[in-house]
C-alpha cells in the first residue's frame, strides 16, 4: 500500500465531506467550500469521523493516484479548517508593500511604476509591515502560485539579496569582482 494513501484524515468536527456518484468530494467548513473531482478507480469510505481512501489494484497508476487523492482531499480538510498561508519578505532599500480592502497589493519593488495585483475570490492579502506580504486562503494550490507569482516579480538576486524572497528561503550568494 502507499504510505501516504493508505493514512486515514480525520474530519473535525463542524467539518462536512460530501462523496457523489461522479466522484466528486466536497468539503464544507467554516472557513469555506472546496471540491475536487477523485479519479474513479479510488473508492473513499467515511466512518466515525474518519475518511479512507481504497484502491483497486497494485498496479503503478493506481499506487501514484492513491497518494495523489489522499493528499489533496487532506489539503481540503485542512484548508476549511485551519487555511494556508505563505509569507514573502521583500529586501532592498525603498522596497515596500501595501495592501487596500485586504485584496489588492501595491508593490514598490524599484521599477518606474508600483505592480498592483489583485487577489482572486478566495485568497487575501496581509501586510504586517511594509517589508513582509502574507497570502491566505483556504486552496493551498491557489496560495503557492500566487506567492510563487508575487516573487516572480523581483527574483532574489545572488550578489546583495535584493528581490522578493519567501520568509524561509536561503539566498545562495556569490562573491562579487574581486578588486586588485
Amino acid at each position: 500500500m502507499s504510505r501516504i494513501g493508505r493514512l486515514p484524515i480525520t474530519v473535525p468536527a463542524g467539518v462536512t465531506v460530501n462523496v457523489d456518484e461522479s466522484n466528486t468530494v466536497t468539503v464544507k467548513g467554516p472557513k469555506g467550500t472546496l471540491s475536487q473531482a477523485v479519479n474513479p478507480d479510488i473508492t473513499l469510505k467515511q466512518e466515525n469521523g474518519v475518511l479512507t481512501l481504497h484502491r483497486p489494484s497494485e498496479a503503478k497508476p493506481h499506487k501514484a493516484m492513491h497518494g495523489l487523492y489522499r493528499t489533496l482531499v487532506n489539503n481540503m480538510v485542512v484548508g476549511v479548517t485551519d487555511g494556508f498561508a505563505k509569507t514573502l519578505e521583500l529586501v532592498g532599500t525603498g522596497y515596500r508593500a501595501q495592501t487596500e480592502n485586504g485584496k489588492k497589493l501595491n508593490i514598490s519593488i524599484g521599477f518606474s511604476h508600483p505592480v498592483v495585483l489583485e487577489a482572486p475570490e478566495s485568497i487575501t492579502f496581509e501586510t504586517p509591515n511594509q517589508t513582509t506580504i502574507v497570502v491566505k486562503g483556504i486552496n493551498k494550490q491557489q496560495v503557492g502560485n500566487l506567492a510563487a507569482d508575487i516573487r516572480a516579480i523581483r527574483k532574489p538576486e545572488p550578489y546583495l539579496g535584493k528581490g522578493i524572497k519567501y520568509a524561509n528561503e536561503r539566498i545562495r550568494r556569490k562573491e562579487g569582482k574581486t578588486g586588485k
